[in-house]
C-alpha cells in the first residue's frame, strides 16, 4: 500500500469515527434516563472488550513498561475523559462542554509540538484551528446564544480535553508497535479495571431489569461495538496513517455531525447560524490539514548558493 492510499484510508477511518461518535449522543441520552454515566461507561467498555476479544484473541507477551503504557492510555483516553465529560454535563451547560471539548485538537497540536519529532505547530494549523473553533461555537449555539461560565464544570471539561490530548501523544509513540485491535483491546481492559472502583464508590443501584428493553440493548450494542470498540480501532489506525494532529482535527466536525443527527432523528431545528458554523468548521479543517508552506528563508538560501 503506497503512502497516498494509506492517507486516503486514514481520512476515511477518521471521518467514519467522527460520524459514529457524533451520533452516539442519541443512544447515551436514552440510557442515561435509567443508568448513571458510570454504569453506561462500564457496560459499553465490557461490550467493546468482548467484541475485540472475538476479533483478536491472541495473547502477546508484554513487559511491565508496556502494561503501564496501556494503563496510561486507558486512564487518559477513556476513564478520565468520559468521567470528567459526564460529570461536567451535570454541572454546566452542554454548549459549554461541546465548545471546550473542541479545544482537544489544538491542545494536541501544542503537546505534539514539544513531545514529538515530526508533528510541529504551523501557522496553517493555528489559523485552521481558530476558524474551525469559531464554527464549532456557531454550530453549538445553532440560533440560541447562551454561554454561561460554571468554573467547576468548565474546568472538568477542559481537563477532559487535555486528557484526550495526552492520550493522543502516548498513542502517537506506541500506535506503530502493536496490532490496532490488540492495542485497543488492552486499553479497554484497563479502562474496565480503572472504572470498576469508581463505580463501587458511586454506590448507585444497578437497574438490571431495564436491560430487557430492546431499545436499551440496541443502544448498548451501538455504543459498545461501534462507539467504543470499532471506532477506537479505526481512530488508532487513522492516527498511525495521518498523524495525531490531522486526525484530531476531525474532532471539530463532531458538533456538526451531532447537529445534523439531531435534526434528522430528533427533528431539532437547524438554523442559518448552524449552517454557517458547519461551513467554517469544514474550511478550518481543510486549512489546518494543508501542507506546510515552504520556508522562505530556505528558498532564499538556495537561490544565493
Amino acid at each position: 500500500m503506497n503512502n497516498k492510499t494509506g492517507k486516503i484510508i486514514g481520512h476515511m477511518l477518521a471521518a467514519f469515527t467522527i460520524i459514529v461518535w457524533g451520533t452516539t449522543f442519541i443512544s447515551s441520552k436514552l440510557l442515561l434516563e435509567h443508568f448513571t454515566p458510570l454504569q453506561v461507561m462500564i457496560m459499553r467498555f465490557l461490550i467493546a472488550y468482548i467484541t475485540l476479544i472475538i476479533l483478536n484473541h491472541k495473547h502477546i507477551k508484554t513487559t511491565l513498561r508496556e502494561e503501564i503504557t496501556f494503563l496510561l492510555l486507558a486512564i487518559s483516553g477513556t476513564t478520565i475523559y468520559f468521567l470528567f465529560e459526564n460529570k461536567a454535563l451535570t454541572l454546566t451547560f452542554a454548549s459549554n462542554v461541546s465548545i471546550i471539548l473542541s479545544a482537544a485538537p489544538i491542545l494536541t497540536a501544542i503537546l505534539a509540538h514539544f513531545y514529538t519529532k515530526d508533528e510541529k505547530l504551523s501557522n496553517k494549523i493555528l489559523l485552521g484551528s481558530i476558524i474551525a473553533f469559531a464554527g464549532v461555537a456557531l454550530v453549538v449555539f445553532n440560533g440560541t446564544v447562551m454561554l454561561n461560565l460554571n468554573p467547576l464544570g468548565d474546568i472538568l471539561t477542559f481537563g477532559a480535553a487535555l486528557s484526550w490530548a495526552i492520550y493522543s501523544i502516548i498513542l502517537k509513540n506506541n500506535v506503530s508497535k502493536y496490532d490496532p485491535i490488540y492495542l485497543t483491546r488492552k486499553v479497554l481492559f484497563y479502562s474496565i479495571i480503572t472504572t470498576i472502583p469508581i463505580l463501587f464508590i458511586e454506590g448507585k443501584p444497578f437497574p438490571y431489569h431495564e436491560l430487557i428493553n430492546p431499545a436499551f440493548i440496541f443502544s448498548l450494542i451501538f455504543l459498545g461495538v461501534f462507539g467504543s470498540g470499532i471506532c477506537y480501532v479505526a481512530w488508532n489506525i487513522a492516527s498511525k496513517k495521518l498523524g495525531i494532529i490531522t486526525t484530531n482535527n476531525y474532532i471539530y466536525l463532531a458538533p456538526f455531525i451531532t447537529m445534523v443527527a439531531a435534526g434528522v432523528i430528533l427533528h431539532e431545528k437547524i438554523t442559518v447560524m448552524g449552517i454557517t458554523g458547519a461551513l467554517l468548521i469544514i474550511v478550518g479543517v481543510v486549512v489546518a490539514g494543508m501542507k506546510k508552506s515552504v520556508d522562505i528563508e530556505s528558498i532564499e538560501e538556495v537561490e544565493l548558493n
